[in-house]
Order: C-alpha cells, then structure tokens, then sequence
C-alpha cells in the first residue's frame, strides 16, 4: 500500500497521508515519500498551491512509536536532510495549506504548523500528546507554535499536552478557518484555487519575506521585502495587473 497518494488537478496538488490504519501515523518511509511528495510538488511548474491531508477520517497523529522498535523503519533522527516528519525542514517556494480532520497531534501538529494556513473540522483535535510520552517536538513546533500563537499560549499547549478543539484552535490563531466535519479537504482545495488565481510571482515573494523576516533585525527584513518585492517587480506581472487596474477591474475590493 502506498504511504503517501498524490492527486493533482493543476494548479492544485493533493498530497495525502495514506495510513489510515494507524491514524496517519508517520514512520520512516511515510516520512521520506512525504519529503518526496513535496520536493516534486515544488518543482512542478503547474502546481501552484498544495494542500495536505490525511486519508480515513484524520490528519496526522504523530510519529509511529510501534515503528521505533525497528530501526529500518523507525524515524530519522539526524540534525540535518529531512525532518523526522518528512518536509519540516523544507521551506517550498510555494503556498501549502493543511485540512485537518480528527487527530493532527504530536508530529501530526507540526506538519500543520509546517503548512502555511490551516482549515479545521468542528469536530477535529490538535494537541501535544507526544508530552505524555516523553517524545520531544523535534520537527518545527517549539519554534513555530510561538510564531503562531504567542509564547504564553504555546506554552501552554507545549508544557500541558491537552487537547484543542476546533473553537478555541480559531480563537487563539492556530487556525484560518472551521469547516463543517468531512469538508475540510475540499474548503482547502477550494481556497488553494483562490490562491492560484493570484499573480504568483508576487504572492510567493510576499510570502518568503513575511517567512524570512525573522530572521534579520528590522532595517535588514526591510531591505529584504524590498528585493523580494523587485523580483516579484521584474517578473513583469505587474503590468498585467495594472493594466487590468486601469480599465476598471477589481473595483471595490473585488477579487474577480
């Protein structure tokens, strides 16, 4: 059976966590065919926006902790190529959006937070559970849910493992939208559409400096979103879209 599926309906690309049996639970193999999975999705030039799911009703629980007895199929656990998740190291060109249903926990959290923006079931589950283990975040979260969130309410997720439901996930910011139970893959794919309609040269630069601004002080993240915004300048696209300007589209806020 294979451990990842990838359904592609350009400029749309599906990629699919297809271990139902163990919750999507991700081992060694899951892991590098997911790394795989978007490594191609990022050099595909008619994939423009992915989005990341979980096959039989859940997203992701986590690292597959049966799979550690066995050191072929255990996780990886070097500091440097693939995440033990599989991508959470990557940082993709373009926009990727995780629709979660029943369990994103553990690992399964970080690859949410991995992804760019996150659509959520009523009835789906996000949390630490790895706490109750010992199992460490080693694969972005300690990083990324301060980023997302905020240190004193990732602290508490972080420090207590519990559960998040779908309510207080939109509340705290840990989530962009709640979609009714068995619907989040097509609200993702339907918003990956609306992305992809966009000017794409200009939108993946937005993205990368608003991602890489961490990195640099103030005056340097300025300077950066500048050369990122001249790339996006010389790719030209931005006289299509003033010309569209200029004979009337997009009035009031119109995005057709």
């Amino acid at each position: 059976m294979k451990h990842i599926l990838i359904e592609k309906e350009p400029p749309i690309c599906t990629i699919i966590i297809n271990r139902p049996d163990v919750r999507n639970a991700v081992n060694r193999r899951t892991a590098d065919e997911l790394a795989d999975a978007f490594h191609d999705f990022d050099a595909d030039p008619d994939s423009c926006v992915a989005v990341l799911c979980g096959n039989g009703g859940h997203f992701c629980a986590g690292a597959d902790l049966k799979s550690m007895a066995d050191p072929d199929a255990a996780n990886r656990l070097e500091e440097t190529g693939n995440g033990p998740m599989g991508p959470s190291r990557m940082v993709l060109t373009k926009p990727v959006i995780a629709a979660i249903s029943g369990y994103a926990v553990a690992g399964g959290l970080e690859l949410a937070l991995w992804c760019d923006m996150r659509i959520m079931e009523e009835s789906a589950v996000l949390g630490v559970f790895c706490r109750r283990w010992g199992v460490p975040l080693i694969d972005g979260g300690t990083i990324r849910l301060p980023r997302i969130i905020g240190f004193g309410r990732a602290m508490d997720l972080i420090l207590t493992g519990r559960a998040v439901e779908a309510r207080e996930a939109f509340d705290i910011g840990l989530v962009n939208r709640i979609v009714e139970d068995g619907t989040a893959r097509f609200k993702a794919e339907e918003l990956a559409r609306e992305l992809s309609r966009f000017p794409q040269a200009c939108m993946r630069h937005d993205r990368l400096s608003a991602m890489e601004h961490y990195e640099f002080p103030f005056e340097a993240a300025m300077k950066n979103e500048f050369q990122h915004g001249m790339k996006a300048i010389q790719s030209m696209e931005i006289f299509e879209g003033v010309g569209q300007f200029i004979q009337g589209k997009g009035r009031h806020g119109a995005f057709k």
